[in-house]
Formats: structure tokens, sequence, C-alpha cells
């Protein structure tokens, strides 16, 4: 008994479902635009998006211009966005809007443009572009509407795009750390500090702000300690100069034990180069001296000169 039950309405079911199908496939190739459009506004009522989209497509260009293309085409971007095609209706809020700006549905158009492109931006790890379509029609709309309703949700949508550039911003940053790991680190650390700097003055809230900070301070000293002779010194203050912004800034950090670390080895690093410079000066200061007795001889005793001359080329020869 179940089984002849559950036959009939599946063969009800079939039959039901080719009547629909004969149905539709007869709309599709009417050319009554008024029964299209009803069609269309009834398929888009049920829920049966791919089937409005379908007749509206059909119908569209010979309505257009008339009052009932507003309703058309308002319901036609709307289906693509229950389709989930969140940049095509990204595209038809937008001309819409453009179309009718003074329609009461231009508000929410504006909003649905806005809303598509955010539901598409895609996440921190990848290509952020979208976003930035996003965050600049969230903008617009923001200030085309100010008391709207929607005005608190498209600030929420917006700070999320934000914190998805931020968390883009800081995996950049922290792939140019990684990098210095390889063979010539050197471009790489000159890169880390750039990009933590740059992220702390585009994110001064961010809180990521506090790590990046610290890492600046270890980056500018293996930097530095890495440095030639002629750039050191300058790159080793740089170093000192980032201690002690992080101290004033982060005075009960996690990390201060560590930083206060790096400013030791980075001032010892310091006293020595200045041994160092002061003995290559000393060093550079002699042989000028030596090179201005030798000049001064040679003028004295203009006998020696050439001999002086020769002795050179016949090295040289050897």
């Amino acid at each position: 008994m179940m089984k002849s039950v559950r036959h009939i309405t599946l063969i009800l079911f079939t039959v039901g479902f080719l009547a629909s199908c004969g149905q539709f496939y007869k709309l599709e190739k009417s050319s009554d635009w008024e029964v299209l459009y009803d069609a269309a506004n009834m398929y888009y009522e049920k829920g049966e998006w791919n089937k409005a989209i379908i007749l509206y497509d059909k119908v569209l260009p010979i309505i257009r211009g008339s009052e009932k293309a507003e309703i058309a085409d308002f319901n036609y971007a709307y289906a693509h966005f229950r389709m989930k095609r969140y940049i095509e209706s990204a595209g038809y809020f937008q001309t819409f809007y453009q179309t009718y700006n003074r329609s009461p549905f231009a508000e929410e158009a504006l909003f649905m443009n806005a809303y598509s492109l955010y539901l598409d931006a895609p996440d921190y790890n990848l290509d952020q572009r979208s976003s930035r379509d996003a965050v600049n029609a969230i903008q617009l709309f923001l200030s085309r509407f100010p008391e709207s309703d929607s005005f608190e949700r498209a600030t929420t949508m917006i700070d999320e795009l934000q914190r998805r550039f931020e968390e883009k911003a800081y995996q950049e940053a922290s792939l140019y750390l990684r990098l210095t790991e390889g063979l010539f680190p050197g471009e790489f650390y000159r890169a880390c500090i750039i990009q933590f700097q740059n992220f702390a003055k585009n994110y001064p809230d961010s809180k990521y702000n506090e790590e990046l900070a610290y890492k600046l301070v270890d980056v500018a000293y293996n930097y530095a300690e890495r440095s030639r002779f002629d750039k050191k010194e300058q790159r080793l203050n740089d170093a000192l100069d980032f201690a002690g912004n992080f101290k004033r800034r982060y005075p009960s950090s996690p990390f201060i034990g560590k930083v206060e670390n790096l400013e030791k080895k980075t001032q010892a690093e310091l006293i020595a180069h200045a041994k160092l410079k002061k003995e290559y000066d000393e060093r550079m200061a002699k042989i000028e001296e030596e090179r201005k007795k030798n000049e001064a001889s040679e003028v004295a005793d203009p006998s020696e000169a050439p001999v002086r001359a020769v002795i050179p080329e016949t090295i040289n020869n050897n």
C-alpha cells in the first residue's frame, strides 16, 4: 500500500513538473510582452529567480522607458542578488540608481549595490581590489543617504572591510620578515622597516602595532649589524630611536625585556663601531701624513724624483 502511494505521488510530481516546464517553454517562445512581463513578475514572487531572469531578459528591451520598466529593472537586479551573482547584481543596482535616482527604490538600490560588492569581497589573504570597490560604494551610499535606516549597517560593513585590509597589510609585513631569513636579507630588512612604519601610520589603532613595533627594533638592529661600515653608525642610531619610541609608547609591554636587551646590544655595537672608526681615522691620518712628507721630500730633492718614479714601474712589471 505504501509503495503504491509513493508511486502515485511520484507520478503526480512528474506530471506537474513536466506541465510546469511546458508552460515555461511556451512563455519563452511568446512574443506578447505583457504576458512575459506578468510571468516574469510571477516567477520572481515565487522565488524562481532563474526563470524570472530569463523572462526579464526578453521583456526589458521592449518596455524600456515605460512605467513598468522601473519595477522590472529593480526585480531583475534583486533576482541576480538572490542567485548570489553579486558582481552582476551590483552592476544592475548601480544602473538602476543612475536611471531612477528619484525612485522610492533609489536608496535601497544604492545600498544593495554596496552590499553586493561587500558580499563579493574576498578574504584578507586574496587580492583586495574588489574590497576597495566595496568601500568606495559604501562611502558613496553613506554620503548620499546619511539619515538612512541602513546607515549603521553600512558603517559596520565598512569597518569589517577595513579589518580585512589591516589583516592583509599585517600578513604582507610578516612575509617580508620571513624573507630576511634568506641568503640576501639586506633589502628585505629595509623593506620590513618601511612596511612596519607604514602599517603603524595606516592603522594607528591596530592590535598588531605593539608586536610590529617590537619587530621594528629587532629588524633595525639586525639590519644595522649587517650593514657596511660607512652605513652602520646611522642604522645603529635608528635602531636606538626605535627602541626608545617603543619604551615610551609601551612601557608595560611583554616585549619590553626583549627591547631593552636589543637596546643594550645596539649600544655595545655602537661603542665597538666608534672604536673601529677612531682606529680607522687614525690610520688614515697617518697615511695622509706620510704621503705629505713624501711629497715634501720629493720637492726638496728633485734628483730623487726620477728614481722614485722608476721603482713602482719596476715592481709592477714583476
